[in-house]
């Protein structure tokens, strides 16, 4: 804001009856500028969500870089922080505090993950801070050492954040100094209040991230940035074609055996190793060997590397990752490629973000993590089965790998292949917006490639056995099993892990609960007592309060007790458990018979000879939304293990007529998504629409909606009573035994986000800001909310 010239200010003065000023009065000397880093302060209360001034040290002044990490002083309390930018400005008064120590002057933190960071937490309602923790590995000074990092730490301040990897900006600018601390010291709790004058910074307020320039394509005739059906987030703009590849080799016309089976997938890679950025749904084909989901992602990971640009490819878990790595390994220079994963230890995750922070290596692959990975020039952005929810962060504010990849792409104009061996409803709505093309095998390729699926509620297996209905094992079943046996492994999948997972009275079917606590109670093996799953204390001599009935009875079982009872009807066959904290990898290609739930199914290298999969109705009936969606997903993993039907391949699938099953007998994934993401958007529920969950007391919850100022067109379900003692991560109670809960729902459409977002967001803060006793809990977009 600039000064007012001494007419003005007389002009001004004239109006409100002040004496004017003299055109000779003296002004007020102006305070001597000083270094001030502006740091994001680990807290994790919405209303203290911004970055907080605070003076440089002249002895800290040559190490202090922005992204480096700084020790502060919050509130009375030392905490950890990010310098998000360095200004040299006055100080009001001598209000500021000083940093407390630079930890280390490494700027790990660029400017473009700082702001996605703060679009991930403005999309999921959260805190920056929250969003960080997740994003940048924690420090490990050996690493640091080891490294040969630049020592020169001015290199690092002079340089701009709009130069840090190609970024745009992210930093705000400072408010006023007087302002900004009354508000974070009025606004704070005793726990993690504001600074207060003379012990810690003064609060700044962002100014807002400035539009991407370029041209705003347009895909499919729908402009993402302003559909309904898409995040209002801005089209890549076009990148040259004719980028040489990184070894100076001519690229060669050869076709890739991975993308063979699929019309469209020549092109897809061509546009990649072009420098184009197109965006791609793949539903991937049943294949072994150079047609496995793999060598799908390490191919169009090598395609993008031929441009000159970087790659990020995200798994569920480790075994995934394992696969993929395999996949890439020697078909890239040795150090190009590092992986991204918590479950590695601090030490190699840390040297392997460091090695991407500074361009030494330019693909990561791994887990939730290796979303955020700081690799400069990005091309393509991969995400293999989007629909499992080891996607979905466990902690606050719980962002989907998913959205974090697509709010990415938005920002950097990278391609983007989700693949998966079915399409998830979110991954269906890109399709449907024009915002991604689908990549698909044709009929004839599926029909070649996959396994022969059988279902035993069909007319003529019903005829054959009019017991399959009813039987968990049906004989249609047990012939193929037997039959496979001779050829190779038999993969057997079950809903549940462990022996008996819940168990109910012999006489009344009164479900058992533990007299304790009112868990579940469960046994782990033939001849273990009842033990709580809640509270683990064990009941041997359990009574129904019902009844009165000492005997109970399996009302589910585990794959533990489906591996004890293949082994007594297979004698001569080894049974092979992969659940639970015993997951295999893989399997040899030799007769057995593999026990395992979703999601830990080994992988056996030529196929199984056949597949059953157990309790589908058991996972069709669950009270989901998503129940049929996810258990589609199971299958379709599973039976894409499977050797096709030219190999004699066969899937047995013992659950009712439904549409489930029926899209598994066509091989059709995409045509199921598609049918029930019509649905979706018929009834107005997730993904067609957006949704937030409000936990709380009925006091705290009523307070936040009565307070957020919702725009016209959502759509508010409840309160209800919530049951106590649920778990928080489902967005459900987190008070003690006994305290009620209620829960509501909040439905609004997609070009609505921000604004509702941002209005629930604030909402929270003032509970927050006001002290208020257990302010309401909010979850976004979570899976299992409907």
């Amino acid at each position: 804001m600039t000064a007012s010239t001494p007419e003005e200010h007389s002009g001004q003065a004239a109006l409100l009856d002040l004496p004017p000023v003299r055109s000779g009065a003296t002004p007020e000397p102006a305070a001597d500028p000083v270094d001030i880093a502006r740091v994001v302060v680990d807290s994790p209360l919405p209303h203290l969500d911004r970055p907080f001034d605070y003076r440089i040290p002249a002895a800290m002044a040559g190490a202090v870089t922005v992204g480096c990490r700084v020790t502060v002083r919050f509130s009375g309390r030392v905490r950890s922080g990010f310098v998000v930018e360095r200004v040299r400005e006055p100080d009001p008064g001598g209000r500021l505090a000083e940093l407390q120590r630079v930890d280390s002057s490494v700027p790990v933190l660029t400017a473009e993950v700082l702001a996605l960071a703060q679009e991930v937490a403005a999309r999921y309602a959260g805190v920056t801070w929250d969003v960080l923790r997740a994003a940048v590995p924690s420090r490990v000074a050996a690493v640091e050492k080891k490294l040969d990092l630049p020592t020169d730490v001015t290199r690092w301040n002079g340089r701009s954040s709009s130069d840090d990897d190609g970024s745009r900006s992210s930093d705000g600018a400072a408010g006023t100094a007087d302002g900004d601390a009354a508000s974070a010291d009025g606004g704070s709790s005793s726990d993690d209040a504001g600074p207060r004058p003379g012990d810690g910074g003064a609060a700044t307020t962002p100014t807002p991230e400035p539009a991407a320039t370029g041209a705003h394509a347009t895909v499919g005739g729908v402009d993402p940035g302003t559909s309904d059906e898409s995040d209002g987030a801005a089209a890549p703009e076009s990148r040259p074609t004719g980028i040489a590849r990184p070894d100076g080799a001519a690229h060669t016309d050869a076709p890739d055996p991975a993308f063979a089976l699929y019309p469209r997938g020549a092109a897809f890679l061509e546009h990649v190793r072009s420098g184009g950025s197109p965006r791609a749904v793949l539903d991937a084909a049943p294949g072994h060997g150079p047609h496995a989901w793999p060598e799908l992602l390490a191919s169009a990971i090598v395609a993008t590397r031929a441009s000159g640009r970087g790659a990020v490819a995200v798994v569920p878990d480790l075994r995934d990752l394992a696969r993929l790595e395999a996949a890439l390994a020697g078909r890239l220079p040795e150090g190009d490629v590092v992986r991204l994963s918590a479950d590695d230890g601090p030490t190699p995750r840390y040297r392997n973000y460091l090695a991407l922070r500074f361009g030494t290596a330019r693909v990561a692959i791994g887990t939730r993590s290796a979303a955020w990975a700081p690799v400069p020039d990005l091309g393509l952005l991969c995400l293999w089965d989007d629909g499992d929810d080891l996607h979905v962060e466990p902690r606050a504010p719980y962002q989907h790998s998913r959205e974090v990849l697509l709010l990415r792409a938005g920002r950097t104009g990278a391609a983007v292949l989700l693949a998966g061996s079915s399409r998830s409803t979110e991954a269906e709505r890109l399709v449907v917006s024009g915002w991604a093309q689908p990549l698909s095998p044709d009929r004839a390729t599926r029909r070649r490639t996959a396994p022969r699926v059988v279902s035993t509620a069909d007319s003529v297996q019903s005829a054959r056995d009019p017991l399959a209905r009813v039987a968990r094992l049906p004989q249609l079943a047990h012939e193929t099993a037997r039959s496979a046996l001779t050829r190779g492994p038999v993969l057997v999948q079950v809903g549940r892990t462990g022996y008996a997972p819940a168990l109910s009275c012999q006489r009344c079917r009164q479900p058992a609960r533990c007299p304790h606590c009112s868990g579940p109670l469960a046994v782990s093996g033939r001849h273990a007592p009842p033990v709580c799953r809640w509270c683990q204390r064990s009941a041997p001599a359990y009574a129904c309060p019902v009844c009165g009935g000492t005997a109970l009875r399996m009302i589910a079982v585990g794959a533990l007790r489906t591996a004890d009872e293949l082994g007594r009807a297979f004698p001569q066959v080894p049974v092979i458990s992969s659940s639970g904290d015993h997951i295999r990898t893989e399997v040899p290609d030799e007769p057995a018979l593999v026990v395992a739930t979703s999601g830990a199914e080994p992988v056996a290298a030529e196929g199984y000879a056949a597949a059953l999969l157990l309790d589908g109705d058991a996972m069709l009936e669950r009270e989901s939304l998503r129940a049929a969606e996810e258990t589609v997903r199971r299958w379709f993993g599973a039976a894409g293990l499977v050797r096709g039907a030219a190999d004699g391949g066969v899937v047995v699938v013992t659950a009712g007529e439904s549409a489930a099953v029926a899209a598994l007998v066509r091989w059709d994934a995409a045509g199921f998504a598609e049918r029930e993401y019509a649905l979706r958007r018929e009834l107005s529920l997730p993904p067609a629409v957006r949704v937030a969950a409000v936990t709380g007391t009925p006091d705290s919850l009523r307070d936040l909606l009565d307070r957020a100022e919702l725009p016209d067109g959502c759509r508010v379900i409840g309160p209800v009573p919530m049951a106590t003692g649920a778990d928080p991560a489902a967005g459900s109670p987190r008070t003690a035994p006994g305290e009620r809960e209620e829960r509501a729902l909040v439905f609004f459409p997609y070009r609505h986000g921000a604004a509702v977002a941002a209005a629930l967001k604030a909402s929270r803060a003032r509970q927050w800001a006001g002290k208020r006793a257990g302010p309401a809990h909010l979850r976004l977009d979570g899976l299992d909310l409907v």
